[in-house]
């Protein structure tokens, strides 16, 4: 961070925490985070913060900085583990673009590392029954909320409301993808009863979720939050693609379906292999988006252009995924 932009931040900051001697310490930027910037600050009186804002690139799916700070807030006050919000800057002139400020939290979200350790989150079993109790303190929060109204009406039925979304995500590509409208229709055909929505986190998974020897330290990353079917988080954390190469390991790579079902409390097995399936098309259909961001000449970056050679692996799963519900 240069040094006009941290005088400015530092003036902000000393008005928004009502400390005139506030300073700024130390800055880094910290690693991860293809759609954010997240900074590190250390700021006088051994205060240890993260500020979030954007990157040049975002994502029209992806929500501001003030609807984000607004579902962290929500969050926290649900008793989900999250770091505390703590000031949020809607001005564009301090930094260039809106940003927050929360408490940083100690750990790990590294999902090639967490899959590999047997100890983090207090082991693999614990861990993921740890994970099953903050899916279900997110999904006490339902619909209607004032503070995010941002999140606009609750679908009547969130399965239907998702083959809507994706079905004119494929619409729009430059190219057909056969594989993935047949996943579709498979969900068409097998989508379940509609149940009432509550807020999803829509991207918990291994890789946005800090942890360390003693359980889970912070759920990171809400910027795709939505009112929808509860089991869509279930069903995102145990798809393959997010397993990390630990494929034995169907709760985010981490540890068993069967304790993360048992932390969470109710589960409709059957509910959540549809998602499932529903996991890998977004995932796939996110790829193919990334990818014409490079090939368009939008923005030309290799790991854009990496990520599109992510879909063929993803369609086989679809294949193989329906394959085996349909002899079930």
């Amino acid at each position: 961070m240069d040094d006009a932009r941290r005088a400015r931040l530092t003036e902000w900051l000393r008005a928004a925490a009502g400390d005139a001697s506030l300073t700024i310490t130390a800055t880094s930027l910290l690693s991860g985070g293809a759609i954010q910037q997240n900074w590190a600050l250390d700021v006088s009186g051994g205060r240890a913060w993260v500020l979030r804002t954007d990157n040049a690139a975002t994502l029209a799916v992806s929500h501001g900085r003030a609807q984000e700070y607004a579902l962290l807030r929500a969050a926290f006050a649900a008793g989900v583990t999250v770091p505390e919000p703590l000031f949020l800057c809607e001005d564009a002139a301090v930094l260039g673009a809106p940003f927050f400020v929360m408490r940083r939290v100690a750990g790990t979200a590294a999902g090639h590392r967490v899959v590999r350790s047997d100890t983090l989150g207090g082991g693999r079993e614990a861990c993921v029954r740890a994970l099953g109790r903050e899916l279900a303190r997110i999904h006490s929060i339902t619909p209607p909320r004032d503070d995010l109204a941002f999140l606009g009406a609750a679908p009547a039925d969130p399965c239907a409301a998702f083959i809507a979304d994706q079905r004119s995500a494929l619409d729009r590509q430059r190219l057909p993808r056969p594989v993935l409208e047949w996943g579709l229709r498979h969900l068409e055909r097998t989508a379940p009863a509609a149940v009432p929505p509550v807020l999803v986190h829509n991207d918990f998974r291994t890789g946005n979720i800090m942890l360390d020897e003693n359980g889970v330290t912070a759920v990171l990353d809400w910027e795709f939050a939505l009112w929808s079917d509860p089991h869509a988080d279930l069903g995102w954390l145990c798809a393959k693609c997010w397993r990390f190469g630990s494929d034995a390991q169907e709760a985010g790579g981490i540890g068993s379906r069967a304790a993360l079902y048992e932390g969470y409390g109710s589960v409709d097995d059957a509910r959540v292999r549809w998602w499932e399936v529903a996991a890998h098309i977004r995932w796939a259909s996110i790829a193919v988006d990334q990818a014409e961001r490079h090939i368009s000449g939008v923005e030309r970056n290799l790991e854009l252009a990496l990520t599109g050679h992510m879909v063929p692996g993803l369609e086989w799963e679809i294949l193989r995924m329906v394959e085996a519900r349909d002899a079930a």
